[in-house]
């Protein structure tokens, strides 16, 4: 199940990374995106990588589109929740990529939100200009630069929290950013994300995240290896089970966390059955 390297530039021209045009093309022909942000490279990348998919459906192992539409649909099934429920307003997708949650979720709450799409120089100069063609941006739904991993000063998540307004709810998202990471680079996210958080009325992390497992089958290994040549470097999974990656979570500054799984969860829809989400948790965390 290897892929060669030389077929999966580690990113473009414009600075997008393979994983971001893929994404953008599952999420379009899904139905839960916008045709701005969907790339001739995601369908490229999409129908390359399809003999490999299709070759671990059979032998009844993962898939990629089923770990992304499990995450996806999740992470907005909370989202929605916390927001419905008056416990946030203000979002900040960290990593956003070509994700449509932003676009999705300004169209279906309007001005009771603020959404930031947040991500590296290049992706957040592409996403931007996607979102200015289709007309969503706005005074509630901006996109601006950020380095995930700077604890202050410009481009730093704390330097974008004071533009935020304390006294509303805070919800920070990360989808698919923790598995191109080792734990030391996670548990610094993690204690950055709790510090900020701390500033606002309430708080929510949401997050995808793949849990070490020594028994993981031997077509999950390859399927983990084929995606580290996919994506041109290594994916990582994270602490040893639930209780171990809660601690951290408790350690990081977070006081409840909840570990979603994904294939217990009515909101995957029909990705339940994909065997990529018996390997995914989605983090429901709060101060």
């Amino acid at each position: 199940m290897g892929l060669p390297l030389r077929l999966w530039p580690r990113r473009d021209s414009a600075g997008i990374s393979p994983t971001a045009h893929y994404t953008g093309h599952v999420w379009n022909r899904n139905g839960l995106s916008h045709p701005e942000l969907g790339t001739r490279e995601g369908r490229l990348f999409f129908d390359a990588l399809a003999p490999t998919m299709t070759v671990s459906r059979l032998l009844g192992g993962p898939t990629l589109e089923g770990v992304l539409l499990a995450r996806h649909r999740i992470i907005d099934d909370l989202l929605a929740r916390a927001i419905d429920d008056g416990r946030v307003s203000q979002v900040v997708e960290v990593a956003c990529g070509m994700s449509p949650r932003g676009w999705r979720f300004a169209q279906r709450y309007g001005e009771r939100i603020v959404y930031v799409e947040a991500d590296l120089p290049d992706m957040a100069e592409r996403k931007r200009e996607a979102l200015e063609r289709m007309g969503s941006l706005s005074a509630g739904h901006r996109v601006v630069e950020i380095d995930a991993l700077r604890d202050d000063g410009p481009q730093s998540l704390a330097e974008l929290a004071g533009t935020l307004q304390p006294e509303r709810g805070l919800a920070i998202v990360t989808e698919g950013l923790l598995t191109y990471f080792p734990d030391d680079d996670v548990l610094g996210m993690w204690r950055r994300f709790a510090r900020v958080m701390r500033r606002f009325s309430a708080g929510l992390y949401l997050a995808d995240i793949r849990l070490g497992d020594s028994s993981q089958s031997v077509i999950g290994r390859a399927f983990a290896v084929s995606l580290s040549a996919f994506v041109g470097r290594q994916v990582h999974t994270h602490f040893r089970g639930e209780d171990e990656a809660w601690a951290a979570l408790r350690d990081a500054g977070f006081a409840r966390a909840t570990l979603h799984r994904a294939d217990g969860h009515s909101a995957a829809g029909d990705a339940v059955r994909d065997p990529a989400s018996a390997q995914l948790h989605v983090i429901e965390a709060t101060l």
